[in-house]
């Protein structure tokens, strides 16, 4: 970009001139001039039109993981802080260590030629921090940007990273994969489950090559529905354990709104190709669905997004999230277990170590109607019985799932759960 000259300098005014802008401009004066020493260049300051803060932890991980990526130039302020305090476990041992922080610091990276500084701003009316970027031209910036957005993706790969919206705004951590569910422990019908995890697979082979083969576009969607208790999730985290790529997982709550829509868009997209989860589809609220669907829409022109959408009760789900082309390709239900289904998850878990056969093929019988969950929660009953008493009561057990279970009947899809139908495909 061509250099031009400013109308109003620093070295020319007063503060009384224009106190706030006086006020700014000294400090990024000051910045400025430490850049200078420090590189014998000019450097310039750029805005960055997105919200900055999803990339500061990929820049406070650098400081962190890679120190010779970037060299603390100077801090701003002598009276704030200049590092942080964390207790932390380092290759397994537990210690209070100092970290660096981004906050009152400017930091060079000399591989791209710029630099960040997170600056506090104190004005009469208010105090903010602002993230401020310089360089001696934009496509450093915009380098450095680029290789952040990498160092992003892959640094959620192997995690499931969530976003929820809260009434303070967008929270994002991320979980690491700590016990891998395999595809073999899915339990779904088996051409179902080949379905899912085959476009899944071709999804992410080769960087899409099966859709552009077949000049199909390079998006999916696929809406999981069921009773609770039945495996979604369990499936959502196998197809996240077993790809490549970053994976989003992103609750629905009452404090979502547009922005967080927008946000959670404006995220996926850098990240493509990547996984996008969005649970509990159905609770979305009221004032937001139109924003929602827009986004969707728009989101079926980018590349490289697989959606996945969960619900309990499909029932309630806006039609058009359905009936729309480019929105929810497929739906699948994910029912409750049948009888085979039934015995062969109480075989892994070894029940037999606690019943006989015979009693094993009873229960498989008597347990027609309780999910997955609830299979689980038998055996641990059955498990702590045994442990305690050396002997299984197996009738009050049963008796004792199946009465709470009806119990837990609140839907009218759920009336007859073992039938049901709710006219989705798949």
């Amino acid at each position: 970009m061509k250099q031009t000259s400013t109308l109003i300098q620093l070295q020319n005014m007063k503060r009384e001139d224009m106190p706030h802008y006086y006020d700014v401009a000294v400090i990024m004066g000051k910045i400025k001039e430490a850049i200078l020493a420090e590189t014998g260049e000019e450097f310039s300051v750029f805005s960055y039109s997105e919200d900055m803060d999803e990339l500061l932890e990929i820049v406070q991980e650098t400081l962190l993981k890679d120190p010779n990526e970037s060299k603390l130039i100077a801090h701003i302020f002598d009276s704030l802080e200049k590092g942080r305090i964390k207790y932390s476990t380092i290759h397994g041992d537990q210690r209070f260590v100092e970290e660096p922080l981004l906050n009152n610091a400017l930091y060079y990276f000399p591989r791209f030629q710029v630099a960040i500084a997170k600056l506090p701003i104190y004005q009469s009316h208010e105090d903010y921090e602002e993230i401020f970027l310089l360089a001696k031209e934009g496509k450093a910036i915009t380098s450095f940007l680029d290789d952040l957005y990498k160092k992003q993706r892959e640094s959620m790969k192997g995690y499931i990273n969530f976003i929820v919206g809260t009434d303070e705004g967008i929270e994002r951590s991320k979980e690491e994969f700590t016990d891998q569910i395999q595809r073999e422990d899915v339990l779904l019908a088996e051409q179902m489950k080949k379905e899912i995890f085959r476009s899944i697979d071709e999804f992410f082979q080769n960087e899409g090559e099966f859709f552009k083969k077949y000049n199909l576009p390079y998006k999916r969607g696929i809406l999981l529905y069921g009773a609770p208790g039945n495996g979604k999730t369990t499936l959502v985290k196998s197809i996240a354990g077993s790809t490549s790529a970053p994976v989003v997982y992103w609750q629905i709550t009452e404090f979502t709104f547009s922005y967080t829509i927008q946000e959670v868009f404006s995220t996926v997209y850098k990240l493509a190709p990547v996984i996008l989860v969005i649970e509990d589809i159905d609770s979305m609220p009221e004032e937001s669905r139109s924003v929602f669907l827009n986004t969707l829409d728009g989101a079926s022109t980018k590349e490289g997004i697989f959606l996945i959408g969960t619900t309990n009760y499909p029932e309630k789900i806006d039609p058009a999230l359905i009936n729309r082309a480019g929105r929810f390709d497929r739906a699948y239900e994910i029912k409750l277990p049948d009888k085979e289904t039934r015995e062969r998850y109480l075989r892994k878990k070894k029940i037999l170590e606690f019943i006989s056969e015979d009693e094993l093929i009873h229960l498989v019988k008597q347990t027609e109607g309780l999910s997955i969950a609830q299979l689980n929660e038998l055996y641990t009953m059955i498990a702590l019985q045994w442990h305690y008493d050396k002997k299984v009561d197996l009738k009050a057990i049963i008796n004792d799932l199946q009465t709470n279970n009806k119990r837990t009947w609140r839907q009218d899809w759920l009336e007859n759960p073992i039938h049901s139908s709710i006219g989705f495909g798949g």
